[in-house]
Order: structure tokens, then sequence, then C-alpha cells
């Protein structure tokens, strides 16, 4: 028997794997094909800031060696620009180039298409408000759970 508690964990685990599908459409019909869907994701929660790896992995679902490997990959590809950090050396800060700025900005576009393909359907403003705020509570929950040894 399947409880509301597990049935959520699957149901997240799901939508996340979909969603990537869905950025990786989003790629392939825009022919772009020197960055993968998770590297599109990591460059989109970078936007027009300048943040280290550390802050990074502190925005995302992403692990601190796979940020360190998605960056070089994406600095590679001419996405990201990296420097050393004036103040820390040992700290490396990343920004996007023109040509992270235009994904970054197709990324948005297809936000935007998607929110606009959400009108008419049952996926309201309010139930989508309401969902947040419940995943919120469960993020709290999880991270209530490591910080204090999975009471």
């Amino acid at each position: 028997m399947t409880t509301p508690y597990y049935e959520a964990i699957q149901l997240i685990e799901r939508l996340h794997r979909y969603f990537l599908d869905v950025v990786k459409i989003e790629l392939d019909k825009k022919n772009i094909q020197d960055i993968n869907n998770v590297q599109t994701m990591i460059l989109h929660s970078i936007g027009h800031d300048e943040l280290t790896v550390g802050e990074l992995t502190l925005r995302g679902y992403y692990l601190g060696s796979n940020v360190s490997y998605n960056v070089k990959k994406m600095v590679e590809n001419g996405y990201l620009d990296q420097a050393r950090s004036v103040h820390d050396k040992r700290s490396v800060r990343v920004k996007l180039t023109p040509k992270g700025k235009d994904l970054h900005q197709a990324i948005d576009d297809m936000f935007r298409r998607h929110e606009d393909n959400l009108e008419g359907t049952p996926l309201t403003n309010e139930k989508l408000s309401d969902l947040s705020d419940t995943m919120r509570k469960l993020e709290r929950f999880w991270n209530a759970q490591v910080s204090f040894g999975g009471m």
C-alpha cells in the first residue's frame, strides 16, 4: 500500500525527470546540441548574477562535483565566463556570456509560453501557489530531517 507521503516523493522524482525532458525537447527544437538539459537549468539559475560553484549548489538540486563538471563544460562551450574572485583566490565566480544570456532568454520564453498554455486548464495560479506552498513545507521538513539527523 502506498502512503500519500511516499506517493508525493515518487511524483516529485517523476516530475523532475519529465521537466528535464521538456527542456531537452526545447534544446532540440532550437538545434542546440552543445549543452544538456541539466546544464541549461544550472545556467538558468545563474541568470543575471555572478556566482560561485558553492552558491550554485545551494540554489539547485546539484551536487558540488556535478556543478563543477557542468560549469567546466559550459565554459568550454562558451555559455559561461569564469574568473577567480578578487577577494578569495580559491573561489571561482561564473557569469553568463552573451551566448549564455541568449539561452537564458530562450528558457524564459519557454516558461512564458507554458504559462500562456496553462490558461483555461485546471492548473490555476491559486492551485499552483498552493502546490508551491506545500512543496516549501516539505522542503522545510526534509531540511529539518537533515539538520537533526533524521529524527
